[in-house]
């Protein structure tokens, strides 16, 4: 058992939790919402440190990143748990397995050491921590993060955002890059589809992005829930407010888990929600799950010639030559 980071012990055998937002309470002998904290006897052990469930090369594309190192593999790891508990997540087999299995963890045994030397050899430019939510994995994944960074291995992080502002400042200086799911701007809709809260999350875009990693920003557009142009152009302007160059992907979504009864998005309201971005002033905004749309493709926001041609996964690199157009020679926002 590993010993986990941030937590408090209370004067009544309990420990209080600091790595998310929920801020557990839990009595000795029980674990936190995440299903995978356990406090014994007032030590909080993390009980998935090292345990993966899930390693595999994926292209950076399918995060999604598409300001990071375009074209690149990335070496993808995750362990059961997750600190949400939404209808839709369509990796709830292992995000959900704590639950669904009696509290029982499983994984493979992996070291640090290990996860790095395979990104090393596989040609990975970078390792993610991604499926479920890595922060109710932290201790491995920022044990990864340190020797991957001595090996020039980045690390980027897909996350629900909803980790505390002391595990962000501990992380920030380990991270290249995070994409982080902004599921609504609705609290209502937190709380009945994810159990969670708004306002954290959007603190944490704000705070990753003051600290200078880069921050890409997804959005699950379901129909009926989150799809109306009120709700999408208030998303654009809280994204604007933080930087008109944080790129946004509203991506399609289909029916899964326990959100059956939703039919999937529609193309129409993906070039719809990438209209509305573009709108009010954001400079890219990519539609996600759809392909072939052209919505993918990056774009000059100075002269609009085409920089990055995508299909699927693939990038093509057109007009950008470490990180500026060839045309007009404008910085393009991103890692390249």
């Amino acid at each position: 058992m590993q010993e986990a980071l941030f937590y408090q012990r209370t004067s009544d055998n309990k420990v209080v939790c600091g790595l998310c937002n929920h801020r557990c309470r839990i009595a000795s002998g029980k674990r936190g919402i995440c299903g995978v904290r356990e406090n014994q006897d007032g030590r909080l052990v993390s009980l998935v440190y090292g345990r993966l469930v899930s390693e595999n090369i994926d292209p950076i594309e399918k995060k999604p990143m598409f300001h990071f190192l375009p074209g690149s593999r990335s070496l993808s790891i995750a362990t059961v748990g997750c600190n949400f508990q939404c209808r839709h997540c369509q990796n709830y087999q292992i995000s959900q397995y704590p639950h669904l299995h009696q509290g029982r963890i499983t994984g493979v045994t992996r070291t640090p050491a290990s996860v790095v030397e395979e990104a090393v050899r596989s040609g990975c430019a970078s390792i993610s921590y991604t499926y479920v939510e890595p922060t109710i994995f932290y201790e491995f994944a920022y044990d990864c993060a340190r020797l991957a960074r001595q090996r020039a291995i980045r690390n980027v992080f897909v996350s629900n955002g909803y980790m505390t502002a002391e595990v962000i400042r501990h992380l920030a200086p380990v991270l290249d890059g995070i994409n982080i799911d902004l599921k609504s701007f609705s609290g209502g809709f937190y709380q009945t589809v994810c159990k969670a809260r708004l306002e954290p999350v959007l603190d944490s875009i704000r705070l990753f992005h003051e600290l200078g990693v880069l921050v890409e920003v997804t959005t699950l557009v379901i129909p009926g829930l989150n799809d109306s142009e009120e709700e999408l152009r208030a998303i654009a302007r809280f994204l604007r407010s933080v930087s008109v160059f944080l790129p946004w992907h509203v991506s399609g979504f289909f029916p899964t888990y326990k959100m059956l009864d939703r039919p999937s998005t529609p193309p129409a309201t993906l070039r719809k929600a990438r209209e509305i971005g573009l709108a009010e002033g954001l400079r890219f905004v990519y539609e996600g799950n759809v392909h072939g749309s052209g919505g993918e493709d990056t774009f000059c926001p100075g002269c609009a010639t085409l920089l990055i041609r995508r299909s699927g996964f693939d990038s093509e690199m057109v007009a950008l030559d470490k990180g500026r157009c060839q045309k007009c020679g404008i910085s393009i926002a991103g890692v390249w």
